[in-house]
């Protein structure tokens, strides 16, 4: 067994020598920094156990800290790792109804993920029309999207949906899940600060690579594809989960004000028979025709408790797999 003097003295040596081959200390530093190992050596010599756990915080000078953690050598804070979810496998085949679909409902207060089939809700998939909430995120706090004059102008393209077929404000945008208005404030967030902006969030596989949307099969139409439809970008429901606590947490680092607009246009109105408020926003994608993707996601509120959620339907056949049933599913769970 090591002798505990000799470790420490050892110990002392190396941070010593690793000091003096980085050149980021002074000699009074050094200086400092044997006076505390000799000090710590005199505790274990007088019978003072030190644990390891006291040897790799506190045992050194600060300066020596601070001097390795800007060389890479030690992690910038001392905080013990968050404690995982507890993962519930609930069966919540009777709400689904023959859909192939997951559900993921994240409840930090109570830190438990209730989840039914976890193998899909694991599964990444295109975000679709859910991405808006994140793209709606990043224009706000960058000032992209100005709330006082956030309305932009139809280029005269007939569209599908005839509510695109206009002049368009944000809120109106959100609500109606107009593409081109965002394809247009994607744009203008541009790869750099998206690709940022992602991997802070961990959102899903953070994959931008695909901007045009080319991977879409179902369009060709630039102002209706992009990498979060269909394309490269792909995050699971369970993943969905996570990010809208990351945004609407207690830890978000994202401004009150841009988190109280989106709560605003995420808002799912005409539920006022229930106490629970409930925010999201659908998403729906087609491969041939045919629905193989359809979500509802975002979070609710009761009595100033927050849960967080996400409904996905993959294809089923012999079913219309669509967001509104996600929807459906999902307030029904919620309020259940």
């Amino acid at each position: 067994m090591t002798n505990p003097i000799f470790f420490v003295k050892s110990i002392g040596c190396g941070i010593l020598c690793m000091a003096l081959l980085t050149g980021c200390v002074s000699q009074e530093n050094l200086k400092q920094g044997q006076e505390k190992a000799e000090e710590e050596q005199g505790n274990f010599e007088n019978g003072i156990f030190l644990d390891e756990e006291f040897l790799y915080k506190d045992f050194r000078a600060e300066e020596f800290v601070e001097a390795e953690t800007e060389a890479g050598i030690l992690p910038e804070v001392w905080e013990e790792p968050m404690a995982e979810p507890e993962i519930i496998e609930a069966d919540w085949s009777e709400y689904f109804d023959g859909f192939n679909g997951a559900a993921v409902i994240y409840d930090v207060s109570a830190l438990r993920l209730h989840i039914y089939n976890r193998a899909l809700a694991e599964t990444r998939r295109s975000p679709c029309s859910t991405f808006k909430i994140i793209s709606s995120l990043i224009a706000l706090e960058n000032g992209v999207i100005d709330l006082e004059d956030s309305t932009r102008k139809w280029s005269g393209e007939v569209f599908w949906n005839e509510k695109w077929n206009k002049d368009i404000d944000f809120s109106g945008a959100f609500r109606e899940s107009c593409v081109w208005y965002f394809r247009e404030i994607i744009d203008e967030i541009g790869p750099e600060l998206m690709q940022e902006e992602l991997n802070r969030l961990s959102y899903g596989n953070c994959d931008i690579s695909d901007w045009e949307g080319r991977l879409n099969t179902n369009n060709n139409n630039r102002a209706l594809t992009g990498f979060w439809l269909e394309s490269s970008l792909g995050i699971s429901p369970k993943e969905q989960t996570e990010v809208m606590e990351r945004i609407f947490g207690e830890a978000s680092v994202y401004s009150e004000a841009v988190r109280e607009e989106l709560k605003k246009v995420m808002l799912v109105e005409g539920r006022t028979e229930s106490e629970i408020s409930v925010y999201g926003k659908t998403g729906m994608g087609k491969l041939d025709g045919i629905t193989v993707d359809a979500w509802f996601a975002g979070f609710a509120e009761n009595a100033g408790r927050s849960v967080y959620f996400c409904v996905y339907l993959g294809r089923t056949d012999g079913k219309n797999a669509t967001s509104a049933a996600a929807k459906e599913i999902a307030i029904r769970l919620l309020t259940d």
